[in-house]
């Protein structure tokens, strides 16, 4: 599809658009307009019609009418109504001075009709007619529907008061086609200034491609010449002041900058320096020669030079053949063999793994690339890995030992409860061993239950809230372990809210398992102390005790399910923690010596929200 057609129908397109939504909305208007100005005229005439009815009505207590006899009262009141002339008036006027009433009349508590616009049908009931109301409340295609399908006649109706007491209504009909016959006409014309206006917009999209195009093709003749020229200067007729001489211009200086490969090499460079800026591994490109043209940041890390250090220096000028990873690169550059993954430790004493790959063109080697990773955070993922997969397999045997505990629990419990009942006349001391049973039995089910909601898959219940008023409700629940062990609770706790978005209960019970640990750590007292900040786009949680800190042989092993050194521990509430912050995208961990106390860390990722809200809820709270 040519250029100029696509602009032509995109700009018809758009008209058409927007012709098409004013139109709706203006049509919306109509209707909608048309058909509250028929309910309150409806209205008004029912009004009119009340009015004149309650004044034709007398007292009938001061008449001879039998107030006692409601069919006496009927035909006093349709006599009266009947014979006063102004209420006939209107009635007779009613259908032809208002074009969408179809009919009025005045009708009885049994819905009979006393008057009505066709006097063949007073005395009679009125059938009942949808009301006005549901063509109002009706959305847009609905009331065009209502209006454009079969004739309907809807009823507009106001209760009717005599002497103070109620009588009956007065009802105006209102017809769907003299409704139409109303509303048409101006739905016409819209409709016709809308495909007015499609047209128009086909002529103006024409014009205004052919004056947008015009300088365009120009241009394009002028940028074939200079592919034909192979570079040569653009020349030409002299360029004007107007769009199209600015344009051509433009051309002219993009056609010598393109030419520049100087300017070109280096807007490559400083976007592959962004590139290596952000790039967690440390990479070095080397050329031919054997000097680094690109250094990544993660380079400084594992060497402890800066980039501008090392860039246009050489391999023998970077690394030393005293240190091992130095030795290394420059055997493997005096070689010229790859090294592959190998573990190594660098010059700072970080162990890193090194990769370098000799690049070759045609058989001829143009430069090499050395990779270095951080040999330690590996690692660590690798133990996380693991302690997750020892976890989830301490769950599937445990789910398998809890189901076959329960049953015999369940049958201890059943005919303990019958031998119970068989025992109800035996000494106390008898009932007293038989209460321990049963107690031990329970809490032994308790246990039980305990491990299986563990290894049970969660549904997490997440909420935004502000994680000073968790650690608030921690060490209020932890506050009477502490007090009974001596351990004084403390807070430092950032004076902006922390928001996070977390299940509050999950996060409380990780949290209290490492708060209750630290202070069953200090039997002789001390100070357990709470600490939260952000770091990056987590929020960190330190719990700091004063104990005898952990043992080095066995801080592999703390997280792992079951492991404990407390006589009555269950092990499972620092691996319960674990678990927890690993369902919300968090971590733990912890630092640790003899005699030196234990520090835990809880990550958890900062939510993104305005920590305004927050605050105002932890003030309030």
């Amino acid at each position: 599809m040519r250029r100029r057609t696509q602009i032509v129908l995109a700009i018809t397109f758009m008209v058409a658009a927007l012709v098409s939504g004013a139109s709706y909305i203006y049509i919306t208007q109509i209707l909608r307009q048309g058909i509250n100005t028929t309910h309150d005229t409806a209205t008004n005439v029912a009004a009119q019609i009340a009015y004149l009815a309650t004044n034709a009505a007398p007292d009938l207590s001061s008449t001879r009418v039998d107030t006692t006899n409601p069919e006496a009262v009927r035909r006093g009141v349709a006599y009266y109504l009947g014979t006063d002339r102004d209420l006939n008036t209107v009635l007779d006027s009613v259908v032809g001075s208002y074009p969408t009433i179809y009919d009025a009349a005045v009708l009885d508590s049994d819905g009979k009709a006393i008057l009505d616009t066709d006097p063949n049908l007073i005395g009679k009931k009125i059938a009942d007619r949808p009301d006005f109301s549901q063509l109002q409340q009706a959305g847009f295609r609905r009331k065009l529907r209502m209006v454009y399908n079969p004739p309907t006649i809807y009823d507009v109706h106001l209760p009717l008061m005599l002497n103070g007491q109620p009588f009956g209504s007065i009802h105006v009909g209102v017809s769907t086609v003299f409704l139409r016959n109303e509303l048409t006409p101006r739905l016409q014309r819209q409709l016709s200034l809308s495909g007015i206006a499609v047209l128009c917009s086909l002529v103006l999209a024409a014009l205004l491609s052919n004056l947008a195009l015009g300088p365009l093709e120009h241009i394009n003749r002028s940028l074939d010449r200079m592919a034909e020229s192979n570079g040569t200067e653009l020349t030409g007729p002299a360029v004007g002041a107007d769009e199209y001489g600015k344009v051509s211009l433009k051309i002219a200086h993009l056609g010598k900058q393109m030419r520049d490969a100087r300017e070109i090499f280096s807007a490559l460079k400083s976007n592959v320096d962004q590139i290596m800026a952000s790039l967690q591994d440390g990479l070095m490109l080397f050329t031919r020669d054997s000097r680094v043209v690109l250094v990544s940041a993660a380079i400084e890390g594992f060497l402890g030079r800066s980039r501008s250090e090392l860039l246009g220096r050489t391999v023998k000028e970077i690394f030393s053949a005293e240190s091992a990873l130095g030795g290394l690169m420059l055997d493997a550059f005096r070689l010229h063999h790859n090294v592959e993954a190998r573990e190594i430790e660098a010059s700072n004493g970080r162990r890193v793994h090194v990769s370098l790959d000799f690049i070759q063109e045609k058989g001829t080697q143009i430069g090499a690339l050395l990779t270095m990773r951080d040999a330690e955070s590996a690692r660590r993922i690798e133990d996380e890995i693991e302690l997750s997969r020892r976890i989830s397999a301490s769950g599937r045997v445990t789910r398998g030992v809890a189901h076959e505990v329960k049953n015999p629990i369940n049958a201890i419990v059943l005919h303990l409860q019958l031998l119970r009942n068989k025992l109800q006349q035996v000494d106390p001391d008898t009932s007293r061993h038989v209460d321990i049973i049963d107690s031990e039995v329970h809490r032994l089910d308790r246990v039980v239950q305990i491990l299986v909601d563990f290894t049970r898959p969660r549904d997490l219940r997440l909420e935004e809230t502000d994680l000073r008023l968790v650690l608030d409700e921690v060490s209020l629940l932890a506050t009477p372990d502490a007090e009974q062990h001596g351990v004084k609770l403390v807070h430092e706790l950032p004076a902006e809210a922390v928001p996070v978005k977390i299940d509050v209960d999950f996060i409380k019970q990780a949290m209290l398992n490492v708060v209750l640990n630290g202070v069953q750590a200090m039997p002789n007292g001390g100070t357990l102390t709470l600490t939260a900040f952000r770091e990056d786009d987590m929020v960190v949680t330190e719990i700091r005790d004063q104990g005898a800190g952990i043992p080095s042989e066995i801080q592999d092993k703390i997280f792992e399910l079951y492991f404990t050194t407390k006589k009555t521990g269950s092990g499972i509430g620092l691996a319960q923690t674990y678990q927890i912050m690993q369902w919300h995208y968090g971590s733990v961990d912890f630092e640790s010596g003899d005699g030196k106390g234990t520090t835990f860390r809880l990550r958890l990722p900062l939510a993104a929200t305005r920590s305004g809200s927050l605050e105002e809820a932890a003030a309030r709270t």
